[in-house]
């Protein structure tokens, strides 16, 4: 048998998707907690924090990252191209994702140095682990059907990684801290980065790269170059993982604000009481005594289980609609949903929940149409030009996530000094920190309206995207015609 074509056991794929579990404890970590961090724990001025995030993301996203899958492109080894990669930053990635998440005795001065330092290593880590590990995907196999098999059971991985970041994360700090979060969070990091590491190694030691690109496969990076600023659908996919990312980034990490300052506490108590309740009485106690931690938790929790379900029903709909029509529609109204909450009275906690299930129901049927997306745009290349480009495709992809998660992240930080947020230094050690109504108002619409507004534009560019489901079956006919006779 043909080894790019063998079927992949169960312990490798597996294996595989480990790798993200791992990636994903660290990326959730800094969608839902790195602004609050800066802002709260760590105690950075919101525009300090904000600068950091912005500067930072942005250089991982442009410089990072193609440089690293350069590279990642251009290694040889016994193990593969990529396999080393992983296997090498997997310590070094935890032990920076400890750094970046601890608070040291320094002066203000210094404390921006270190978080920008300490921020930047963690960015040049994953990068460093991530694509390599994202690039791996395409060559443990090359047949669709055990690919389509990894990716089912890596995005298992990547939900469980999100539910516990955005779960339990929250009470476990409180609790660990004993009410010190930055004590709290060191512990919790710690004990993800040993994790995190020892996930990636099994990672490297259960795969096996099978696919060995021949001579006559490759072209020059200017060909590929040139292919893409050419490809007026991998521009639109590429602005658009930037502003969906933009919004995921500014929501989640707005919503620890939401609960911490907008949301009414003896209301979310009432609300949330009998569901702590019957939790505790089969046994599960992750959530405490603090009712803001424990309703974010299962807040988050509600739009995480609705959206496994959601992307229940994404590939019977992709496959009898289209992926473009069926992501465009799902991703307006599951904005609608984000928008409802600029409505939303502090009291009302059971419609924020209902809200939260809702969107998070419809915005998970976009999500592996997305990704399947820019497949369909690396198909597009081929068909268009007869040279194959994946790699590159999917690594620009990854430069708009990157992007995204730092104008999302920084705009998070930004807003709320300009609604005159207090972090932790504006007020004496120990002083209980009052927020201004202008905050209360600003956080409101941080999870409304401004969240929306990347989302909606998106939404717009999908009608200038070319691949409809009529397109696909086409590109798909020609392709197998096309290699039959090569």
């Amino acid at each position: 048998m043909n080894p790019s074509t063998k079927k992949i056991s169960i312990v490798e794929k597996v294996g595989y998707s480990l790798g993200d579990l791992a990636a994903n404890l660290i990326f959730q970590t800094l969608i839902t907690y790195l602004a609050f961090f800066y802002t709260d724990i760590y105690g950075l001025k919101n525009n300090d924090a904000s600068i950091i995030m912005l500067t930072v993301g942005l250089i991982a996203a442009f410089a990072f990252n193609p440089v690293i899958g350069a590279l990642a492109d251009r290694t040889n080894t016994k193990w593969g191209k990529f396999r080393p990669w992983i296997l090498y930053t997997a310590i070094p990635m935890g032990v920076m994702a400890l750094l970046a998440f601890t608070t040291p005795d320094f002066s203000y001065k210094g404390k921006v140095i270190y978080a920008a330092a300490t921020y930047t290593l963690l960015l040049l880590m994953y990068a460093s682990s991530n694509l390599p590990y994202a690039a791996l995907s395409g060559v443990i196999t090359g047949d669709m059907s055990e690919r389509n098999s990894i990716s089912s059971i890596r995005f298992v991985a990547v939900l469980f990684a999100q539910f516990f970041v955005q779960v339990f994360m929250l009470p476990i700090i409180e609790y660990a801290g004993g009410g010190d979060k930055a004590a709290g969070i060191e512990q919790v990091i710690t004990w993800m980065a040993i994790v995190g590491t020892i996930m990636l190694l099994i990672t490297f030691f259960t795969t096996k790269e099978r696919i060995v690109p021949t001579a006559d496969q490759k072209s020059t990076l200017k060909e590929d170059l040139s292919d893409l600023v050419r490809n007026r659908p991998w521009i639109i996919m590429l602005t658009l993982t930037v502003l969906v990312f933009v919004t995921l980034s500014m929501k989640g990490g707005s919503y620890v604000y939401y609960f911490k300052y907008y949301v009414d506490e003896l209301a979310l108590t009432s609300f949330i009481s009998p569901i702590t309740g019957f939790l505790s009485d089969i046994g599960i106690n992750f959530f405490g005594s603090d009712p803001v931690s424990a309703g974010f938790g299962l807040f988050n929790a509600g739009g995480i289980i609705f959206m496994l379900l959601g992307l229940s029903f994404s590939k019977k709909l992709a496959d009898k609609f289209g992926k473009r029509d069926v992501f465009g529609v799902a991703l307006f109204i599951s904005t609608l949903f984000i928008l409802l909450f600029v409505f939303l009275p502090q009291q009302s906690v059971g419609l924020m929940f209902s809200m939260q299930i809702l969107h998070g129901f419809f915005y998970g049927v976009t999500v592996p149409v997305l990704w399947a997306m820019i497949a369909d745009v690396a198909d597009y290349s081929e068909w268009k030009t007869n040279r194959r480009a994946t790699a590159i495709i999917f690594s620009a992809m990854m430069v708009g996530l990157k992007a995204g998660l730092a104008i999302g992240g920084a705009l998070l930080a930004w807003i709320l000094g300009q609604y005159g947020y207090i972090n932790k230094e504006a007020v004496a050690l120990g002083q209980e920190i009052i927020q201004p109504d202008s905050v209360i108002a600003g956080v409101k619409l941080l999870v409304s309206i401004y969240p929306s507004i990347p989302f909606l534009i998106g939404v717009g560019l999908l009608f200038f995207y070319a691949i409809n489901k009529k397109m696909e079956v086409q590109i798909e006919t020609d392709l197998k015609e096309r290699r039959r006779k090569q």
